[in-house]
């Protein structure tokens, strides 16, 4: 059941020294190896998502650069009542923004209008800390031995190309302080996903992302963004390993009615995800737009693995996404 894409195993810089993609660093891996050494302003998007899924709570973090923008923001929802607190903040020219040009590696820093994210990334765990009027969330992030992740770069052309890692199922433990209030986050029950983002967009885009977690399995899905490359970034993990599904999805579901069933298929893939609650973005700065549904539910179906065996995915929880960007 392998993939027909091409697994690196060595260390690549992305870009040619004038700037271009690296035809060599295109492929994925099982740990991040590109060196994301961008030249030029304009049109580069670096970013840090950390989404935390606790029994009580979901968290969303993310520090961006879009070259003219900084944008950040620190997301909390209640589960139990659907409360939800954000803080989102722009940048002009990103001023201040501290974004590694290596995944797992040197610290992300951001500031802006009260909002603070610092995220410290060593060898053996990533240490996460935000801060905003109302919310303070301390978090550590382990890497269990032998936890594999995946890493992608995503060839729209030589001046158009993204590299992501999906790092999906990662234990969490710390505190979420919300007003008055104060939570533990046990690794137990507890699981984080990171999207780090490197790479030169075009200026319209869409995509699919899902991402959903439970107990020695995880599940990473995209689409859109994807098609047509020969890559994507599609993903089954197992006890920490991970399987690369090289097919292009069908994605399923209603624009009109987000909380409805979605479906998600493929050769290897048969998931049907139900969500619990809509998160809703927008952000409109003149020609730049930004519009994500972001439904935070519950998965069920299967995947198949590399060796041929079909894995349940009933009980894991976590979220399917729309974005549509100009930018």
């Amino acid at each position: 059941m392998t993939t027909h894409e091409r697994e690196l195993t060595a260390p690549a810089d992305l870009c040619l020294p004038g700037g271009r993609l690296n035809p060599a660093a295109v492929g994925w891996t099982r740990r991040p190896l590109h060196r994301a050494n961008l030249r030029g302003w304009g049109r580069r998007k670096r970013w840090e998502y950390w989404g935390v899924v606790t029994p009580s709570h979901i968290i969303g973090l993310v520090a961006s650069s879009l070259d003219y923008a900084g944008v950040h923001g620190v997301y909390v929802l209640d589960r139990a009542t659907g409360a939800e607190f954000a803080k989102d903040v722009v940048v002009p020219l990103a001023r201040g923004a501290v974004l590694p040009d290596r995944s797992g590696a040197g610290t992300v820093s951001v500031r802006g209008g009260g909002l603070a994210i610092d995220i410290r990334q060593d060898p053996a765990a990533t240490v996460i800390r935000a801060t905003a009027p109302g919310v303070r969330i301390d978090l550590e992030v382990p890497l269990p031995e032998g936890h594999e992740s995946l890493g992608v770069v995503v060839p729209w052309g030589p001046n158009r190309f993204q590299y992501t890692v999906k790092d999906v199922g990662r234990p969490a433990r710390g505190r979420l302080r919300l007003g008055p209030d104060e939570f533990a986050i046990d690794p137990a029950d507890s699981f984080a996903v990171l999207d780090h983002g490197r790479g030169k967009w075009p200026y319209a885009v869409t995509w699919n992302w899902a991402a959903g977690s439970g107990p020695g399995r995880s599940v990473q899905l995209g689409g859109k963004w994807t098609d047509g490359t020969g890559v994507t970034e599609n993903a089954l993990f197992t006890g920490g390993r991970l399987h690369k599904i090289g097919d292009e999805l069908e994605w399923a579901y209603d624009r009109g009615d987000w909380l409805r069933p979605w479906r998600i298929t493929g050769p290897r893939v048969e998931v049907e995800f139900r969500p619990f609650h809509e998160k809703v973005a927008r952000t409109q700065l003149g020609v730049v737009a930004s519009e994500t549904h972001q439904c935070f539910g519950h998965f069920s179906g299967r995947v198949q693995d590399d060796d041929g065996a079909w894995v349940d995915l009933d009980g894991l929880t976590g979220w399917a996404e729309e974005a549509r960007q100009r930018w």
